[in-house]
């Protein structure tokens, strides 16, 4: 198996390295690649992707990747959706699980439709205003209903939307319920603004959720808080061919280099990477591996610990080792 490692900028690169060590204690086996991009590059050669690093990622089976710091204003494309679309990554998977010190008892999935919506960058800008497209296809919506549907045991699926204002939206719901009732799936469908209120009101009640591109994004922010913040929040970017895993949070430049970041939502980034491959019995490990440092207390100063990322990967692979 050969995975492309894309550390990024700030925090990327001490959470990254973590995580390959976990995943070369479980299986050693797999080659690295390791490609340089992101805004830190950019400011040395002038570029943060090459093609020729597109070219090398495509011949991987997948990517680990870390985290990119957007310049002050789009002087290049955003590496990540140049990524997600390169990659036809079209689904964006995050799950959110309570730990033992998470805030609230939770176990759901979002499942955010990867390639449209208003992060396709059709614009119009002139000095008094700016005109943003939001594009919602049929096609789109039925690949990501379908994801969504295909979940192992899932319960129920809350479509997320906002149909009362947005013909757009209309459509999304209208595609994602005809799925559901096709693949024959319990479902409901809730507004994006009642959706907000009852992830903080009520949030064991959720169980699979789909929705757009911008819903999918500010909601799953929001769901990190849930079990304890986004230090612990994994995603996975699935297309037919391949998959790209990243922590959800971004590069935090104002800890970079403190070895303070918590690695925790990498390491679970890497576990479902191994999931994804049909390791599951390896990713079981990680996680078992995970929530036995989390519960003693090895934790970085995010979550009230005082260990460094290091440690805290030190004590994940060590974990692993002896089990």
């Amino acid at each position: 198996m050969r995975i492309a490692v894309l550390p990024g900028d700030g925090i990327g690169k001490e959470v990254v390295p973590v995580a390959v060590d976990v995943l070369q204690a479980v299986m050693p086996e797999a080659e690295y690649v390791y490609i340089n991009v992101g805004n830190e590059r950019f400011m040395r050669e002038g570029t943060a992707m090459s093609e020729e690093d597109l070219d090398t990622i495509k011949k991987c089976d997948c990517v680990l990747f870390g985290a990119i710091t957007s310049p002050p204003k789009k002087i290049y494309p955003s590496v990540i959706l140049t990524l997600r679309r390169e990659l036809d990554a079209y689904a964006n998977v995050r799950p959110f699980k309570s730990s033992a010190i998470s805030p609230y008892k939770v176990d759901f999935i979002i499942y955010r439709e990867n390639s449209e919506d208003l992060y396709c960058g059709i614009e119009e800008v002139t000095d008094d205003q700016v005109l943003s497209t939001r594009k919602i296809t049929r096609h789109a919506s039925e690949r990501i209903a379908r994801k969504a549907c295909s979940r192992p045991g899932l319960q129920k699926l809350t479509i997320v939307h906002k149909a009362n204002v947005l013909r757009s939206c209309e459509l999304f719901r209208d595609v994602c319920i005809g799925v559901a009732k096709k693949s024959g799936v319990p479902y409901e469908e809730m507004l994006v603004d009642a959706m907000a209120y009852n992830l903080i009101r009520k949030p064991s009640q959720f169980d699979t959720i789909v929705t757009t591109n911008l819903f999918g994004d500010i909601l799953s922010d929001e769901a990190a808080a849930l079990i304890g913040g986004l230090g612990l929040s994994p995603s996975a970017n699935i297309g037919d061919r391949y998959a790209l895993f990243e922590p959800v949070h971004g590069s935090a430049p104002d800890i970079a280099g403190r070895g303070i970041a918590n690695p925790i939502a990498a390491v679970l980034s890497a576990k479902m990477l191994l999931e994804w491959a049909g390791y599951r019995a390896k990713a079981e490990r990680v996680q078992e591996a995970v929530d036995h440092i989390i519960s003693h207390g090895i934790l970085t100063p995010d979550l009230g610990g005082k260990f460094k990322t290091e440690d805290v990967g030190l004590y994940i692979v060590k974990n692993l080792e002896s089990t």
